[in-house]
């Protein structure tokens, strides 16, 4: 596990993913002997045993670990938040909409799997890769296993991470609940997977979350651009100082994904071969790519619902299907 030194003590921690992204950064920011903990990873025992090393190699205890700062509820940033809080004891904080989706989302018996199985084959996903989805979703419970006790941090609050006051930001769209937190002194942004360099956020249309998360996230996307950054710190690639630049670019890009979108729509789609012929082979390499992939697309058609751009109209077959307008 590869742990980069930023300055003022600061440590990115590249914590070890067993997916496409390779890896989720957590970081080690000190004051006067202790830390604040941002993102922990996914709880794998891989991860587990770098992190022990990790902690041993730069002289840093469990004890010296004060709190716990969660961006969102995603398993790859949350699942050690628990692991962590049994070893040192530190509230874990987070907002609580991110909290409400993870106990949602993390339990056995919470439904969801079943829920978005029932919303992906109404748009036609065909039942194998349905029941694979499914089965996927199973398998990140143990990865986000023990739960922690969360105490509530929420948007317009501040929080004293590495002897400085940091304003915590609502930023929904890639995950409900989503926080950026913004420290003025130092123009520094924590900015989750709200704004990523190189690569593009996942935006997912999900049951029992917003019904419009493409719009919510570009909404925040105009929200952050009020902020003078000088170096923003993401949960994925490296730090980065054009801030405000990369936030442009998502926009044109989700612009150009709509615009491509619309044009496709000349007659009736489903949602699943809209997604098909958008990520192509991408979205079968794995179970965990299709979900995302096809909830991504559903997030967009939905902001062209919304728009006036498409309706949406069942078939005999009880499948929907998108046409333009």
């Amino acid at each position: 596990m590869e742990a980069i030194e930023l300055g003022s003590g600061w440590l990115q921690v590249k914590v070890p993913l067993p997916m496409t992204l390779r890896w989720v950064n957590s970081y080690l920011i000190p004051y006067a002997g202790s830390y604040t903990l941002v993102d922990p990873g996914l709880h794998t025992e891989q991860a587990e045993r770098e992190w022990e090393a990790l902690l041993a190699r730069h002289g840093i205890g469990y004890g010296a670990i004060r709190q716990i700062v969660l961006t969102h509820q995603h398993p790859d940033h949350y699942g050690l938040a628990g692991w962590f809080q049994q070893r040192c004891g530190a509230p874990v904080r987070m907002s609580r909409r991110a909290h409400r989706y993870a106990r949602r989302l993390w339990r056995s018996d919470s439904g969801f799997a079943a829920e978005l199985r029932a919303l992906f084959g109404l748009h036609g996903m065909p039942e194998e890769e349905l029941a694979a989805i499914e089965r996927h979703l199973a398998s990140f419970l143990p990865l986000v296993e023990p739960q922690p006790q969360v105490t509530y941090v929420e948007a317009g609050e501040e929080l004293l991470i590495g002897g400085l006051l940091w304003q915590a930001i609502d930023t929904p769209g890639h995950a409900d609940g989503h926080l950026c937190l913004y420290e003025p002194q130092g123009r520094r942004m924590l900015c989750g997977d709200q704004v990523l360099p190189q690569i593009t956020p996942n935006i997912s249309l999900v049951p029992g979350e917003p019904d419009d998360p493409l719009q919510a996230f570009l909404a925040s996307l105009e929200r952050l651009l009020q902020y003078p950054v000088a170096m923003a710190f993401p949960g994925h690639r490296d730090p980065f100082p054009d801030f405000a630049t990369r936030i442009l670019e998502l926009q044109a890009h989700h612009r150009r994904r709509l615009d491509r979108l619309a044009q496709w729509l000349t007659t009736p789609a489903t949602g699943y071969a809209l997604c098909m012929r958008l990520f192509g082979e991408r979205a079968t390499d794995s179970a965990h790519n299709l979900r995302f992939a096809m909830a991504e697309t559903l997030a967009h058609l939905q902001r062209l619902v919304y728009d006036g751009r498409a309706v949406l109209r069942r078939g005999d077959d009880g499948v929907l299907r998108y046409v333009g307008v």
